[in-house]
């Protein structure tokens, strides 16, 4: 027994000792583990008398109950030390100044489109989308194009299949409308569309375009000059003035590009915004709709162009470079 009471005592002090929970744990399992001092007592039991060995088996457990209680007191009062330092390891400073979460901003394309959406909503136009995988009938046939027309030149687009093509301009969303609604109608969409083009500082293979067209009774190139001069006062100011001159789009009949002037915006020079004009009799006329009766204009205009315009930008590719330097500028 006096063995027992040495390593007991031993056991106690080298606990009282431990620095850490580390060192605590090997004196718990050189003391209390499988082979440990204290347990390693019982192997010679057998060794003693008979009527000895419940006194001495008690009298082990005892102690083994008392040093594990010692060794969960310690590591109690250590771990409570450890988790202070590492507190005060990992402690933030409160006083320091915070860091401002960034916040993101809306695109100027985005900005643009709606602002074309509210305006051209004002004006009484409802707002319709097309698919970008386009039918090539809805694209060209649809749109008065002739087989092998060298207007299709301009247009030379990304096919998917012989009858799938990546849209090159909004205007293939009017046949879907005419095949669903019958006129009066005024309608628009804004489409992301794609050519096959070299690209540069005012070219791209992707870009956006807005389409508009009306067909009402007694439509005019009139009502095509009020409806565009309204839009570019809403767009640029009220100074803004629209010009027509003629041009030829398959579409359109007569036709005609159209520039907007305002003394705000490069010196008050003309800047081209795109292509107008009456909507060919042909067009109506494949859809049934009465042309001694019903006429219609349509214009469409890049999206892209307004915040040139508006902003002096000389390369539309900025608009897609995702350089925050840039995209910043316009909050």
């Amino acid at each position: 027994m006096g063995d027992l009471a040495t390593i007991e005592a031993e056991a106690v002090q080298a606990v009282d000792l431990a620095s850490d929970t580390a060192a605590l744990r090997e004196l718990e399992i050189k003391y209390l583990g499988k082979n440990g001092l204290v347990t390693g007592l019982m192997k010679g039991i057998g060794a003693l008398p008979p009527e000895e060995r419940p006194a001495f088996g008690a009298k082990v457990n005892e102690a083994k109950a008392r040093l594990q209680t010692h060794i969960d007191d310690k590591a109690t009062t250590l771990k409570s030390a450890e988790r202070l330092v590492q507190f005060r390891e990992e402690a933030v400073d409160i006083t320091l100044p915070g860091r401002p979460p960034r916040i993101g901003q809306e695109h100027i394309l985005n900005q643009t489109v709606r602002k074309i959406k509210r305006v051209l909503g004002s004006l009484g136009f409802v707002y319709a989308e097309g698919p970008e995988l386009e039918q090539f009938k809805y694209n060209f046939d649809e749109l008065n194009y002739p087989p092998d027309h060298p207007a299709m030149d301009a247009q030379d687009t990304f096919y998917v299949t012989d009858d799938l093509i990546l849209r090159t301009q909004g205007t293939a969303l009017q046949g879907r409308i005419y095949e669903t609604v019958k006129p009066p109608l005024r309608y628009f969409t804004v489409a992301r569309t794609f050519r096959n083009e070299a690209v540069d500082r005012t070219h791209g293979h992707t870009f956006h375009q807005v389409d508009c067209f009306m067909v009402d009774e007694g439509i005019s190139m009139a009502h095509l000059k009020g409806t565009l001069g309204a839009f570019a006062s809403a767009m640029f100011g009220d100074e803004a003035k629209v010009r027509f001159r003629p041009d030829f789009f398959p579409f359109v009949e007569p036709g005609v590009d159209y520039a907007v002037s305002t003394p705000k915006l490069f010196g008050g020079r003309w800047v081209e915004l795109g292509g107008a004009g009456m909507i060919h009799p042909n067009i109506l006329e494949r859809h049934g709709i009465d042309t001694e009766r019903f006429t219609g204009f349509a214009f469409g205009l890049g999206v892209e162009r307004i915040p040139m315009m508006a902003h002096g930008v000389d390369d539309l590719r900025h608009f897609m470079d995702n350089d925050l330097r840039f995209l910043e500028q316009f909050p």
